[in-house]
């Protein structure tokens, strides 16, 4: 029989609300990920933060993050799609940039649902060579991506100072998180006042800059909670809060509840 590849990390197509089995904040508090996300809305609208800006997205929206872009997504109550992960280990070539495409050809929305099904069923039923045949698949989708065009008007050859700053910090706060560096250390290794990048942050985001980048440890910090068994002393010192009563009273400022009631609770869904 040909050789179908076993890696550790599949590739996988899942529902929207697979993306936040423990809730909302897994998809919505900004962050990052090891793997390509393409996120396939088919019906709803919500809004969300790709390559440093905020912008909405409605019906038949393509959103693909690449791996270690911050990002984050609201979806609206009556949002339906799916979700494909993509390992970075796979050796299918996805886009290299954030994407949002606005799909309203129905023969290229029919086209995206009827890989996404078919990729559904490979991975339910596991016929012989199910992963090369995901690999391929994927492949398909991330060509028809690269053919689509983007949505809105076409944009600036060059992005504004603005919005290159914004993007520069997105990328700083995905890089480099943990409570050891400040915002303020942040600003200055991007040459800006503290005072510069909240207004810059706050007009292109939605969010100043102190917000993303505790939204980037608080999400780091829940993650680290409900699927770990790491102590809570392990889990500050691995993020740089100094102390795990630091680590304790910055999780209670921002959730209302300890990390060991946020702990104990996940294990409780599981």
């Amino acid at each position: 029989m040909p050789f179908d590849p076993n890696p550790a990390e599949e590739i996988q197509v899942v529902p929207l609300s697979r993306l936040s089995p423990d809730g909302a904040w897994q998809t919505e508090l900004a962050h990052d990920r090891s793997e390509h996300l393409l996120i396939w809305v088919t019906r709803g609208q919500g809004r969300f933060l790709m390559d440093g800006a905020q912008r909405g997205f409605g019906t038949h929206s393509a959103l693909f993050f690449p791996a270690r872009a911050l990002l984050s997504v609201e979806f609206g109550r009556q949002c339906l799609g799916q979700a494909l992960r993509v390992p970075v280990s796979s050796p299918v070539a996805m886009p290299d940039r954030p994407m949002h495409l606005k799909i309203t050809d129905t023969r290229e929305q029919a086209r995206l649902n009827t890989l996404l099904e078919s990729m559904v069923a490979e991975q339910s039923g596991h016929p012989a060579l199910w992963r090369r045949a995901l690999q391929s698949y994927s492949e398909l989708i991330s060509i028809q991506l690269r053919r689509l065009p983007p949505s809105g008007p076409l944009p600036p050859s060059r992005p504004s100072a603005a919005r290159r700053l914004s993007q520069a910090y997105c990328q700083r706060v995905a890089d480099f998180y943990d409570a050891r560096a400040s915002m303020a250390d942040h600003a200055a290794a991007l040459s800006v006042t503290p005072t510069h990048l909240t207004r810059v942050c706050k007009a292109e985001t939605g969010k100043t800059a102190a917000a993303l980048l505790m939204e980037r440890q608080l999400h780091a910090a829940r993650i680290l909670l409900i699927s770990s068994d790491i102590t809570m002393r392990d889990i500050a010192d691995r993020l740089g809060f100094g102390s795990a009563a630091y680590f304790t009273r910055f999780i209670t400022q921002h959730t209302g509840q300890t990390p060991s009631t946020l702990r104990k609770a996940a294990r409780k869904r599981i």
